[in-house]
């Protein structure tokens, strides 16, 4: 993200309380979204990092007079309160379970006459009618105004890469039975049209894929699906002319990006338009047609990609043996160069770098599915850290070392967190590490009826570190798209998550399973696997209903020079031991040489 070098937050707090008195704003929300409410930001939407210096991927800038802070989760405390430092911007800490704290600070500090402002443009609907509510009728709520456009003087850009298809043998169902089977869902809503702006969503339902956000293959943009037509507007010079061309035979219009909000607006009257609350901007609501009959329900497209097909299930497997295959050659030159005296120093950094380019060797690879976290010790602790030069700590001495990584590959999408000894590591270590292994064996052993509602899976990893008075401060599971999102939904293995009926587990869904236990200024440890939700063989399913369980997909050795074999049940041992032959028997025809070596003897029984 391009800034000026001078700027500084505390300088762009000034300029953009000028502004404000200008507008006669009292207050300033600025979210870390865009208009299609996305995880990962382009550039041009980042205004709450490039104000406050806070770099996590979630958080809630509000700005006042004589206030500024950030409202985030435990995931970034540590990280918010580093990068906050001196800034006279305040880390204010959302607790689990809870998510919108900054609106209910508005609705108890702002007083009657005065007014807050937002850019409509990527306030979420839901969270708008939030703020609406608490406000109350007395403070005036100004969306009608993007207060960063004349402040950040260098703004970066819309982000134009090209956008390309993901054809056979990937996607199961081609675009034009993907339209077919979303109007049959829009038909049971009474819906006549239905406008999409996540970008998951329509990337999944066009089997296109781009680059404009990092991390993610998507690309921005919104589509209205019509009775017989869609319109997919992009910006211009992104679709090559023939996939254009193709598009339009298949009854897909193209438009300009921009004009999205004037194709609601020319909706006729007694059109039904269906639209996600939770996955549209109040911008984007706000330009539908007086006339319209609007039916508010979760995105058809949102339930149909989480449930990934057999076919789609065999490609992530077989990019799981690919990424595996990378991670087992870099563990292996890990392992020799922590072990070679005269090697040059080690950073986090080089980790990062390392590890990336074992993956871009490996077929189907395209790029990494987030940033890598690699933290040494103390930079463990801090859950969603990302190494960054001359902060990066040198992997020396003793302690552990965890790595967060993943990548998209054309067959799927891998997440995968390994925690591994680096010099001698102490018992309190191999704790810490065998209780994690437990909870993680734990959730992954699980059976339960098809249907339940992901949230209350959550308790069955915290058991084994609540009966130690241990917890940890993130969600035990987030869904994973198939070459798409690494974070999608609708499911979510979390406690702060409502066990709302869109959450139902069902088959073909891809979730991570990933406990940790933190010890800020010590170490952090993190197993994660990626599972597949399949049908339970055992069970009587004709009297109680269908029973699911989990596939583990990822295929990488979890490292036993750190368990704690006396913490072990027998049981538990011998779902480690299946585990590692099973990762043995997968990848060994992967790997040669030292790779393969290292993988036979990390895979070895206890």
């Amino acid at each position: 993200m391009q800034t000026s070098v001078t700027s500084t937050p505390a300088s762009r707090l000034t300029l953009l309380r000028a502004a404000m008195r200008a507008q006669q704003i009292d207050a300033l929300i600025v979210p870390s979204a865009d208009p299609h409410l996305s995880e990962y930001l382009p550039a041009h939407w980042q205004g709450r990092e490039w104000l406050s210096g806070f770099t996590g991927s979630v958080g809630t800038l509000i700005v006042t007079s004589d206030f500024a802070g950030v409202w985030t989760d435990g995931r970034y405390w540590e990280q918010a309160e580093t990068e906050l430092a001196g800034s006279g911007i305040a880390l204010k800490k959302i607790p689990s379970g809870a998510s919108v704290l900054f609106i209910d600070w508005l609705g108890s500090t702002m007083q009657a006459g005065q007014t807050v402002a937002v850019d409509g443009a990527v306030l979420g609907l839901a969270n708008a009618r939030l703020l609406r509510q608490a406000l109350g009728t007395d403070v005036v709520l100004r969306t009608d105004i993007d207060l960063l456009n004349t402040v950040w003087t260098d703004r970066p850009s819309m982000p134009m890469a090209a956008i390309f298809e993901h054809g056979a043998p990937y996607p199961a169902l081609p675009r034009v039975a993907k339209l077919a089977a979303l109007r049959a869902a829009m038909s049971a809503h009474g819906a006549s049209h239905h406008v999409i702006s996540t970008l998951d969503d329509i990337a999944y339902l066009f089997n296109l894929r781009g680059a404009d956000v990092n991390y993610n293959p998507v690309f921005l943009a919104h589509a209205l699906v019509g009775p017989q037509r869609t319109t997919l507007f992009v910006a211009d010079g992104k679709l090559p002319a023939d996939l254009r061309a193709t598009l339009e035979e298949q009854g897909v219009d193209v438009a300009p990006y921009a004009q999205a909000a004037n194709a609601l607006a020319a909706l006729p009257a007694g059109a039904s338009l269906l639209l996600d609350p939770r996955r549209v901007t109040y911008g984007t609501r706000q330009a539908v047609a007086d006339g319209v009959r609007v039916i508010e329900a979760i995105n058809p497209t949102t339930l149909a990609k989480s449930r990934k097909s057999d076919s789609e299930a065999a490609h992530v497997r077989a990019a799981m043996e690919q990424d595996g295959a990378a991670l087992c050659e870099f563990f292996s030159w890990l392992d020799s160069t922590l072990a070679d005296p005269q090697r040059a120093p080690l950073t986090e950094i080089g980790v990062d770098e390392r590890l990336t380019a074992c993956r871009v060797r490996r077929a189907g690879f395209v790029s990494p599915s987030f940033g890598t976290i690699a933290g040494f010790n103390a930079h463990g602790a801090i859950m969603h850290y990302h190494a960054q030069a001359g902060s990066a700590a040198t992997i020396e001495g003793d302690g552990l070392l965890l790595i967060d990584s993943g990548g998209q590959y054309l067959g799927g999408t891998t997440d995968i967190t390994r925690v591994v000894p680096v010099g001698a590591i102490t018992a309190e270590h191999r704790r810490d590490f065998t209780l994690v292994l437990r909870s993680m064996i734990a959730l992954s052993r699980a059976q339960f009826p098809r249907g339940v509602k992901s949230p209350m899976l959550d308790a069955i990893a915290r058991a084994p570190l609540w009966a130690e008075g241990i917890d940890f401060g993130h969600g035990t599971g987030h869904g994973v798209g198939f070459f798409l999102n690494v974070h999608e939904g609708p499911q979510s293995i979390s406690q702060s998550t409502m066990p709302e009926p869109q959450t139902a587990m069902e088959p073909g869904m891809i979730t991570s399973v990933e406990p940790g236990i933190y010890r800020p200024g010590q170490w952090g440890i993190r197993i994660e696997n990626l599972v597949l939700n399949v049908t339970a063989v055992a069970g009587e399913s004709s009297q109680f209903g269908e029973f699911l369980k989990f596939e583990t997909l990822t295929l990488c050795p979890i490292d036993t020079r750190c368990v704690e074999r006396s913490l072990l049940r027998d049981d538990e041992a011998a779902w480690l031991n299946d585990y590692h032959a099973t990762v043995r028997a997968r990848l060994a025809p992967h790997l040669a040489g030292d790779a393969l070596a290292w993988l036979e003897q990390r895979t070895g029984a206890i």
